[in-house]
């Protein structure tokens, strides 16, 4: 592992039963639960200067041009006339860093790979090693660097390639807050390129400028494990958060209930007599840096490994992790990774790798004592994807909530706060059960009036993302708090799909005020009582005169059944400006964001609207249904759903992420094919090279029937009310 990554330890300090010496330590403040050894562990800052010696690579729209870099020849750049430089790739995701199959490495191997799936018009001009090779220690790409899922493979990869500085227009949360814990530095400043290709020495205050103090900490530490380190040592300052009363919104005051005190606030209480640290802060505002405590953490197959190889190699193997009771881990992503994945990538190895990112997540689990939602006994699949199964199972209203993946906000449903975190950032939780955070700020996203009945929570979140605010990066790393009639008339079901897609918008993580509805699915599904519920409840709502980044108001009635055309959730239109009837050959209906009770509902009763009218699935479509959890298959079973499904000649499986991230059926195999597909994302190749088209349930069982995207008409318009 890079040095950076996992910096070497001593030997771990062992007590008498050959166990880990463990103490308690609050003199930060922060963390009570500390390892004897790390508190040995000798920790430095990084020099407060930095030199980097080599060449850098402008990430450009055009391939001859990212092709001629890697050929040995720089790119000129002019950093004082912009205008005169070529058109720099914007938007790039980690999926295009490196591609789900990529992932399946979790050493520095990645270091072969990043950005082979980096997409110039049609061409793939990055090939395996032509990073590491061509000698480059600087990376340049235009807007929302870094966007989609929180894997830490990308910036990972990046480092063990040579990259040590990560410049672009503005970065994504996530992949920027990744960067930082494993220390690579990022940039938006474009003057550094001048300087960087004279050789120049560069003040680390250059990186750490604008940030926060915990945050610049963490980069003047390299990272943040070695931070973490010298936090329990007492090295490192935390700032108290001095906010005054004011009025909240409701991700401020579960962010206040759960901020962790200071040194300073700690010892103030204690000389007020109050012993202990858990007094919560009372009140914080947009910008407010700190540690949150978080109630519940979980992680899948694709990161879990990455992190315990961490946690090994810079805490101890046989370390108990902070609480295990409040880990979960899933086995979501890969399992039925074999139906699809090719003869050459079988060759490969990559198959055999998966199949270890598996086995090393159970062997962590037993070892810690960690809950593992994995495959099924006695059928493929697997027991639920994690986000369907935290949001049946575990998450409540006004807890904090993190988890391995950028759709954790899809528990923002019922009123918590839920957020990606990288691996880094799972790693040094399992240690200290808390978080770094930024209080971030919220816009406001109002629908009012009355959904048309083929409209649904797709459609709305669609809407949302065609906006220019959000396009434009401007919602970046902010709540996205939904309120209004058409979303309080919403199911928890279908609110969960656009808490999910708060992801795709780019921010913090997406909420919307428990209510009643709440009530009921907690009931329901949890078999709560409802005194318990309703107290817990009472008074999550955003203050009346709370103040917003941003207030956005939309009117259902305007909103008609939408697509996201091929490459971009945001790439929004509605269905009835497409110029032309669009052919598909491929319908998936599954994920997270669409395999829950309600969109089966929507699935059974397009079907059975088809039925009647004596049709089936088009005979030029392959239409697949995937459950998000085993609870939603039963569901389904009860309903009598899976024999519609299977009449109207759908095929229906078992749990687990598959066609979403190109690793089961519904993916597609060729560039000009079609697919509609009611998953998240269509970013290129995330579900293989055809051209995917987002929609909602009820658009994708339409258009699977008809052979080509349509919009839903329901034969009884009380159908979806």
């Amino acid at each position: 592992m890079d040095r950076r990554a996992s910096p070497p330890g001593r030997p771990t300090a062992r007590g008498r039963a050959g166990r880990p010496s463990l103490h308690r330590h609050d003199a930060s403040g922060t963390i009570t639960y500390v390892i004897s050894s790390l508190l040995e562990r000798k920790i430095e800052k990084r020099p407060d200067k930095v030199r980097l010696q080599g060449r850098i690579l402008f990430l450009t729209e055009d391939p001859e041009l990212i092709k001629k870099q890697l050929g040995g020849s720089d790119l000129p750049w002019d950093t004082k006339n912009p205008a005169n430089n070529p058109k720099l790739r914007d938007d790039i995701s980690t999926d295009e860093i490196t591609p789900a199959h990529c992932c399946f490495y979790f050493d520095r191997t990645l270091g072969e790979i990043p950005y082979v799936g980096l997409r110039c018009g049609d061409t793939l001009p990055i090939g395996r090693g032509d990073v590491k090779k061509g000698g480059f220690v600087c990376s340049v790409s235009g807007k929302r660097r870094g966007k989609g899922s929180s894997r830490e493979q990308s910036p990972y990869a990046e480092m063990c390639a040579g990259i040590q500085v990560a410049i672009g227009e503005n970065i994504e949360r996530i992949y920027k807050q990744n960067c930082q814990n494993l220390g690579l530095l990022t940039s938006t400043n474009f003057s550094l390129i001048e300087r960087i290709r004279a050789g120049e020495d560069i003040a680390l205050s250059e990186f750490t400028a604008g940030e926060d103090e915990i945050t610049r900490q963490v980069i003047e530490y390299g990272g943040l494990f070695p931070f973490n380190v010298a936090r329990m040592q007492g090295k490192v300052f935390l700032p108290a958060i001095k906010t005054s009363a004011r009025a909240m919104t409701l991700a401020e005051k579960i962010f206040a209930a759960h901020m962790l005190p200071s040194a300073s606030e700690t010892a103030e209480v204690r000389s007020a007599g109050q012993p202990g640290a858990a007094v919560p802060t009372r009140a914080v505002k947009p910008g407010d840096t700190g540690f949150t405590r978080v109630d519940l953490r979980f992680s899948h197959e694709y990161v879990t490994p990455m992190a315990s190889i961490f946690y090994e190699q810079n805490v101890g193997k046989n370390v108990p992790v902070n609480d295990a009771s409040s880990i979960r881990f899933f086995r979501d992503h890969l399992t039925f990774l074999d139906e699809v994945i090719s003869e050459e990538k079988k060759k490969m190895g990559l198959l055999d790798l998966a199949t270890q990112l598996k086995l090393k997540q159970e062997d962590f689990a037993k070892q810690q004592g960690i809950k593992l939602h994995g495959e099924l006994a006695d059928r493929k699949g697997s027991e639920g994807i994690c986000h369907s199964v935290m949001l049946e199972t575990y998450a409540l209203p006004g807890q904090v909530n993190v988890g391995s993946d950028s759709h954790t906000p899809h528990v923002g449903a019922i009123g918590c706060i839920a957020f990606g975190i990288g691996t880094t950032d799972v790693f040094n939780s399992w240690i200290t059960k808390d978080v770094r955070v930024k209080v971030p700020e919220s816009v406001k996203i109002v629908i009012r009036g009355k959904r048309h009945p083929n409209v649904t929570a797709k459609d709305f979140i669609l809407k949302i993302l065609s906006l220019d605010y959000v396009r434009s990066g401007k919602a970046l790393a902010k709540v996205m708090e939904y309120a209004g009639e058409a979303v309080e008339a919403l199911s928890v079901d279908e609110r969960a799909t656009m808490t999910n897609m708060a992801a795709e918008i780019g921010g913090f993580t997406g909420i919307v005020a428990p209510d009643e509805k709440v009530v009921e699915f907690l009931i329901e599904r949890r078999g709560m009582k409802r005194a318990e519920i309703e107290k817990m409840i009472a008074g999550l709502e955003s203050d009346p005169n709370a103040e917003y980044a941003q207030v956005i108001e939309l009117d259902a009635a305007e909103i008609t059944p939408m697509v996201a055309t091929p490459g971009d959730p945001g790439n929004g239109k509605y269905i009835r400006e497409l110029n032309a009837h669009v052919p598909i050959e491929i319908a998936y209906g599954g994920t997270c964001t669409a395999g829950k009770n309600e969109d089966m509902d929507m699935y059974a009763s397009v079907l059975a609207d088809a039925l009647k009218q004596g049709r089936r699935v088009s005979k030029n479509v392959e239409f697949w249904i995937q459950f998000g959890s085993q609870e939603t298959r039963e569901y389904s079973k009860r309903k009598g759903y899976i024999e519609i499904f299977e009449k109207a000649g759908a095929h229906v499986i078992e749990p687990s992420c598959g066609a979403c991230i190109n690793a089961g059926p519904g993916v597609s195999t060729r560039p000009e094919q079609i697919v509609i597909s009611a998953q998240n994302r269509n970013f290129p190749g995330r579900s293989g090279p055809g051209q995917l088209y987002l929609a909602s349930p009820l658009t994708v069982a339409a258009s699977a029937v008809a052979g080509y995207i349509v919009e839903y008409e329901p034969s009884n318009a009380s159908a979806q009310s």
